[in-house]
């Protein structure tokens, strides 16, 4: 069984002492690559509120998530716990029905915790939320519902302090919200690990719309923290989620897929305009906001609280983020676990015999991206490049090494490379010891078996739920 990991709080420069109490307000996008962002490269989207946030705070550059899919990353974020940990190992799949989170966390403080538009994290006995109105929490509605920023005003406004979640639904498909003209396809200048189609261009353009819609949708909220007179008191957080519904992104263990933007706000305690390299996760937020609020972080989180590295304390947090994906039910079982130190990544295909298959995404249709078939029916003989996007995407190799920091989108394997081979070793062996300590079997939690039975509140394998 995994050892418990217990935290001490840290002496910081905000302490809990001198300041009980703060605010949180936490803003999640949906879907967004982050290096789709200007604040992170991005060299096509338009973000002037995320660009200003990051202008008076604190953006990281090294912030991951475990899992690049809406409900086991969301569910880390949370509850403070790596996917096995908690249950939610997959998409549409449950956590553990004892799992403890934000609410369970935050209320013996005296906070009110409250969460508006998508929520797609189970049982609710997990995740007991207060529900906040004012956004859609549909991701897949055509066209979205307009937000009415009412309700998550009135929260703010109450007396106690408040930790509210806004859970955006852009820009995750479909591509409908925002204006695509802004965008002229031939102007684009697309990410390397995308094969370049005009039906590429079209959606990616579509997609740069829906961030700019979303950053709107940002600007709008932080406005109305400013008209209630908390901002003063409020630690602001915005993260990306995921990468987006393009090859390479989401569903992945890539850097596209398990990369997060991350930015912190707090006016008079977190420094302008400033970035740190400190390595964190999702696991780590929850454990932050109590070591914040004033309280003890629980025993059975796996993150640890980065709160000196928001007070400018220190530029380092933890030494390895880790990753893991389970295909089923998005696709055929292909599971994959990797491993960064914000330098290079290591990724291990636990399948890797098999074909990679991700069914919303290659299957076509309204909501499903039909620019994958024109990415198929490329002339090889003309367009060599777009079959070398499909082969990278569909058959992968048992190991991948990259220089994460000098290849950012991951094209060059390095795992081959005798000059490499320390870097290799040491990052499969702190792989396998978070595997162990996660009582992570490997590909047999990919099954179907295994999925059913988290949905029915069951869990076979996992740090809380060891299978003899």
């Amino acid at each position: 069984m995994k050892a418990l990991l217990y935290f001490f709080a840290p002496l910081i420069l905000f302490s809990s002492a001198a300041l009980a109490g703060p605010n949180f307000l936490i803003i999640i996008g949906d879907d967004c690559t982050y290096n789709d962002l200007p604040l992170y490269g991005g060299k096509n989207a338009k973000t002037p509120h995320l660009d200003e946030l990051a202008s008076r705070g604190l953006t990281f550059n090294q912030a991951y998530l475990a899992t690049a899919m809406c409900q086991p990353c969301r569910a880390e974020l949370y509850s403070g716990q790596y996917p096995m940990s908690n249950g939610c190992a997959w998409n549409h799949s449950a956590s553990r029905p004892e799992t403890r989170s934000l609410p369970h966390y935050l209320r013996p403080l005296g906070y009110r915790v409250g969460i508006s538009g998508k929520v797609h994290v189970k049982p609710a006995a997990a995740f007991p939320f207060d529900p906040v109105d004012g956004f859609d929490p549909n991701c897949v509605r055509n066209p979205t519902q307009k937000h009415d920023l009412t309700a998550i005003a009135d929260y703010m406004k109450g007396e106690e302090p408040f930790c509210l979640v806004i859970g955006l639904v852009e820009p995750h498909v479909p591509w409908v919200m925002g204006d695509a003209s802004e965008y002229p396809k031939p102007s684009l200048k697309l990410p390397p690990n995308l094969a370049d189609t005009p039906s590429t261009r079209e959606h990616f353009a579509n997609y740069l719309a829906e961030i700019t819609y979303m950053d709107s949708q940002v600007g709008d909220i932080l406005e109305t923290l400013k008209q209630t007179g908390k901002e003063d008191d409020t630690l602001v957080l915005f993260t990306s989620e995921q990468g987006s519904q393009f090859p390479g992104c989401k569903w992945t263990n890539w850097n596209t897929g398990l990369h997060t933007a991350f930015i912190a706000a707090w006016p008079g305690k977190i420094s302008e305009g400033t970035r740190t390299d400190a390595l964190i996760q999702y696991a780590d937020v929850a454990p932050t906001l109590v070591d914040l609020a004033g309280g003890d972080p629980e025993s059975q989180v796996d993150g640890t609280s980065f709160a000196a590295v928001l007070s400018g304390e220190t530029d380092k947090h933890r030494e390895f983020a880790y990753g893991l994906h389970n295909n089923l039910p998005e696709g055929p079982r292909y599971p994959i676990r990797s491993i960064t130190d914000g330098t290079f990544r290591y990724i291990r295909n636990l399948l890797p015999k098999e074909l990679y298959i991700e069914k919303h995404l290659m299957g076509g249709g309204r909501l499903n991206n039909p620019y994958w078939a024109t990415w198929m029916g490329d002339d090889p003989m003309k367009k060599p490049n777009s079959y070398q996007k499909i082969k990278r995407y569909m058959s992968r190799p048992p190991v991948q090494l990259y220089h994460t920091l000098e290849d950012p989108y991951e094209q060059e394997n390095l795992a081959g490379d005798d000059g490499y081979a320390e870097v290799k070793s040491r990052l499969a062996k702190a792989l396998d010891d978070w595997m162990t300590a996660e009582a992570d079997p490997g590909a047999k939690v990919d099954t179907v078996e295994a999925l059913k039975a988290s949905r029915q509140g069951e869990h076979l394998y996992g740090a809380s739920g060891t299978q003899e």
